[in-house]
């Protein structure tokens, strides 16, 4: 069987220097745009571009970003650090959207990604149909040293998949699990730390709670609780912050619900598109 996904690169130009970046769709309809978790890449979300009860109603993009998946670094990066930041990070995911045409899209991500939709809701509501978080909160205190991520002493791949592995769900089926750990396994050098840089260190979007409309940008949060990275009660506390957001605590998924058990995301998810496609 052919999947009726499709892969496609384009030329962008992202804060004044030229990329190829790698991105896959299917579906025709409402733009849902994707965005994966720090380290990995837009495979993550191979269940929901597979879904025909999803993609017979909305045009789904997943997009990996500079630096991973199948999306080169800029022409240089050998002689720098790579680190992720609010701003760099906001602005790469607007220019995809009007590079392809995704009229006020609804932008879902997971992790990084569930962070990072909560700073599009804060800028860019007028240009959203709303955003949907995954495992999403506006701040984690750090509770490991990232520096064991890209450290001569280990092998990088497999020390950014033990860090991650014990955040998936018991009940993820085991095909699923290894294949999430796999494509962490695959991370280029200092990656997952350069994303960990916007997670733990720099992107705490706190402060800009009060400023999200969500009559403007309706903002739902998903988040499974078996994890330890972004617990239920970091999502809650971030959705209080938020007048009109709308949480969910998923039973027995982990920090990758897309990833590692879509099949158990499902049931909460299709009611949320749903709405969105009420809303039009």
């Amino acid at each position: 069987m052919i999947e009726a996904i499709t892969g496609r690169y384009m030329r962008l130009e992202l804060e004044g220097r030229a990329h190829r970046l790698y991105f896959e769709e299917t579906g025709q309809g409402i733009p849902l745009l994707l965005l994966h978790t720090a380290g990995s890449d837009g495979r993550q979300w191979r269940g929901l571009l597979n879904d025909s009860e999803v993609t017979s109603r909305f045009r789904c993009v997943a997009f990996d970003m500079p630096w991973h998946g199948k999306s080169s670094p800029p022409e240089g990066w050998e002689r720098e650090t790579y680190q992720l930041t609010t701003a760099r990070y906001t602005g790469m995911i607007m220019a995809v959207a009007r590079a392809l045409g995704l009229d006020r899209p609804v932008v879902m991500g997971c992790s990084i990604g569930g962070r990072i939709v909560l700073d599009l809701a804060a800028e860019h509501a007028d240009h959203l149909r709303g955003v949907i978080g995954l495992q999403s909160a506006a701040f984690l205190s750090p509770y490991y040293d990232t520096s064991w991520l890209h450290h001569p002493h280990v092998h990088g791949g497999e020390v950014c998949g033990g860090i991650v592995s014990g955040l998936i769900g018991p009940h993820a089926p085991e095909a699923s699990r290894w294949e999430t750990l796999w494509h962490y396994m695959q991370g280029g050098p200092g990656v997952f730390r350069g994303d960990l840089h916007f997670y733990k260190r720099e992107g705490d979007l706190r402060p800009k709670l009060a400023r999200i409309d969500t009559k403007r940008c309706p903002v739902h949060m998903l988040t499974g609780n078996y994890d330890y990275s972004c617990k239920p009660e970091d999502t809650e506390a971030t959705a209080a912050a938020i007048p009109g957001a709308k949480v969910q605590i998923m039973k027995g998924l982990g920090h990758f619900p897309m990833s590692e058990d879509y099949a158990a995301l499902r049931p909460y998810l299709l009611p949320v598109l749903a709405e969105f496609q009420e809303r039009g």
